[in-house]
């Protein structure tokens, strides 16, 4: 196998950066609108568009370890992951571009095409969702270099999020106004087509440095890698708590900005508090990162996190001003967790390709990329069940309940996730002497193996 180089290029950097920045023009786009446009545009009852979604999200649990497995088992001249960007983005943009193309005026045959696009955008998602993340694992042997790679993915994440956030409602209000579904129609158009084209680029100009067992790994193999994983098991749970708190947020994000704050267009404001905030948190990222422990900057900053997310809402959440500064700070600590986690999870792989003696970096993802749906469409359900119980009706007048129960979950519901995303990490026992001894094995056992 030879020496692995470690080096990555600034411009491949970039390049990965501005792949996910478009990957996250499209996943925000649906974050933030979907459950809108179906209850608001489409008129579907809020009840029916959680089923919808609860259905899409129980086939996400049996698709995305199926595509992790197709991952790690491709074999050709673009690397195991590669070759998913550059043929399968542009069918991403397709399907986000038919889930607002829903102009049938039957009832029923709306919600079918509703459910089925948005089942199968799912589907053709995680088919670039998971290899673009698992890239940034191939791309280096070296932790430093791979946590630079992650830390610039994250950070072209959280762009795509502001831009997506910033000039979403512009875009709405140049075609129509939020209550046009002509709107949301173009709006798809324009950041599905900018984010299919840049995850394409970055599936032409990336590399995959560690290359892959030239035998396949078999499904039983694949499976141990998850259930004897001890680390990651614990992991995951931390992960899905830390994706259902950013989720919560961007879901009932345009609720908040509405019936809280009185105007859509403070959609912008948040979608800047927030950017600056989570770009703060993961500079921020790998300078903490080299100075101390990954589990101790973890636990610390959830409990920061959470007193933070919470403050806003006992002083006053109808202030516009406290509100953004301190979403903004919240992020900020969502920022180094994310970074953080993400690392970790690259640690985990390393440990199961010293137990197992291969390298499943694609199911490994998998799990984080549902986990990541995961959290999305529990947000969205208890959005759903939330707008039931709040007595909501689409374009009603603002109420004390609305204002009282969207600032309840932008602030409080967060602010107790976080202290549950410790509990897990608590027993995470992972530590950096340990990999730099495992790290130093594999590196000998590639060399041997060459």
């Amino acid at each position: 196998m030879g020496k692995i180089v470690s080096q990555v290029k600034f411009s491949e950097k970039i390049t990965y950066s501005t792949g996910i920045l478009g990957q996250n023009l499209i996943y925000n786009l649906m974050a933030m609108y979907i459950l809108f446009y179906f209850t608001d545009i489409l008129l579907i009852p809020a009840s029916i568009a959680s089923i919808i979604i609860i259905i899409a999200s129980l086939w996400d649990a049996v698709n995305d370890p199926i595509m992790g497995m197709i991952a790690d088992n491709t074999r050709s001249r673009w690397g195991k992951f590669r070759p998913y960007l550059i043929f399968g983005s542009f069918f991403i943009g397709i399907i986000t571009v038919l889930n607002f193309s829903n102009g049938f005026t039957n009832y029923n045959s709306k919600i079918i095409f509703a459910a089925v696009t948005y089942i199968f955008w799912g589907m053709i998602f995680t088919s670039c969702d998971i290899p673009i993340w698992a890239l940034s694992s191939v791309v280096s042997s070296s932790s430093k270099q791979r946590d630079q790679q992650v830390t610039f993915g994250k950070v072209g994440a959280t762009i795509g999020v502001v831009i997506s956030s910033v000039l979403s409602v512009p875009i709405l209000n140049m075609f129509g106004g939020e209550r046009s579904s002509t709107a949301y129609f173009y709006l798809a158009l324009i950041f599905a087509g900018t984010g299919c084209l840049l995850m394409f680029i970055t599936g032409l100009f990336s590399r995959e440095r560690i290359k892959p067992n030239k035998e396949k790994t078999p499904f039983r193999e694949n499976i141990k890698t998850i259930i004897y994983n001890k680390p990651l098991l614990l992991l995951m749970v931390a992960l899905f708590v830390v994706n259902f708190i950013n989720s919560i947020r961007q879901s009932v994000q345009i609720y908040f900005a509405v019936y809280t704050w009185g105007d859509a267009n403070y959609m912008t404001l948040i979608g800047l508090s927030l950017v600056i905030g989570m770009l703060f948190g993961m500079i921020l990222s790998p300078f903490l990162l080299s100075k101390y422990k990954k589990r101790s900057i973890y636990i610390i900053t959830c409990i920061i996190a959470s007193v933070v997310s919470a403050i806003p809402y006992f002083i006053d959440y109808s202030n516009v001003v406290l509100g953004l500064i301190f979403i903004g700070l919240s992020f900020l600590f969502s920022g180094i967790a994310m970074i953080v986690t993400t690392s970790m999870l690259m640690d985990t792989i390393d440990w199961a390709e010293y137990q197992n003696n291969f390298r499943s970096e694609g199911i490994v993802f998998s799990m984080n990329t549902f986990l990541t749906k995961l959290g999305a469409t529990i947000s969205r359900v208890i959005l759903g069940i939330s707008l039931v119980v709040l007595k909501y009706v689409e374009n009603a007048p603002r109420t004390e309940k609305l204002q009282s129960g969207f600032s309840f979950m932008v602030f409080i519901i967060p602010s107790i996730a976080f202290i549950l995303a410790i509990i897990p990490i608590y027993f995470y026992n992972l530590d950096e002497e340990k990999l730099k001894s495992i790290k130093s094995k594999l590196l000998e056992r590639r060399d041997n193996n060459g």
